[in-house]
């Protein structure tokens, strides 16, 4: 899947004017996004979503003053969780995914191209923010019970070192 999710991204990359402008719909536009890992390394940050009404890892649409899309979802992380004291894994990608986003309210259906962080909090406490219902912190077995699908499940293994 990756594999052609990256073919994706630079094709939208070459065929967009902006392709991280979130008023961009046809086909869409870059997102950033942070699979954060817990001080113990065992649990992984995820939030109730308020508008998907999902588990998900934290994350958001790359603003035109954020210096790059690691940036934005660090910027995001913070946002949505409270947490302040996080670092990189890497400053690289971790992992792509491109998924279907909107179709309702103002917002019309596109690709949401999602460029993905692995990131590690120094401190666990979460402080609750209104875009998210709830954030907490997860096991990979954990997620079976929260129906979280492929997109976020296999980031998860894979930043817990139980995935490829």
């Amino acid at each position: 899947a990756e594999q052609r999710y990256r073919v994706e991204m630079l094709d939208l990359a070459a065929a967009a004017h902006d392709p991280f402008d979130r008023a961009q719909y046809e086909p869409g536009h870059f997102t950033a996004s942070g699979f954060v890992v817990h001080p113990d390394g065992e649990q992984v940050l995820l939030v109730h979503h308020a508008k998907l009404g999902i588990w998900v890892q934290p994350g958001g649409h790359v603003d035109a003053d954020d210096p790059s899309p690691f940036d934005a979802a660090v910027r995001e992380v913070r946002e949505e969780t409270g947490i302040d004291h996080i670092r990189p894994v890497t400053r690289e990608l971790f992992d792509i995914d491109v998924h279907v986003f909107g179709g309702s309210g103002d917002q019309p259906r596109h690709l949401h191209y999602d460029l993905r962080f692995a990131l590690i909090a120094d401190d666990a406490t979460l402080r609750s923010n209104a875009e998210v219902i709830a954030a907490g912190w997860f096991t990979l077995g954990d997620l079976a019970g929260l129906g979280v699908d492929e997109s976020v499940r296999r980031p998860v293994g894979k930043v817990l070192g139980a995935g490829d």
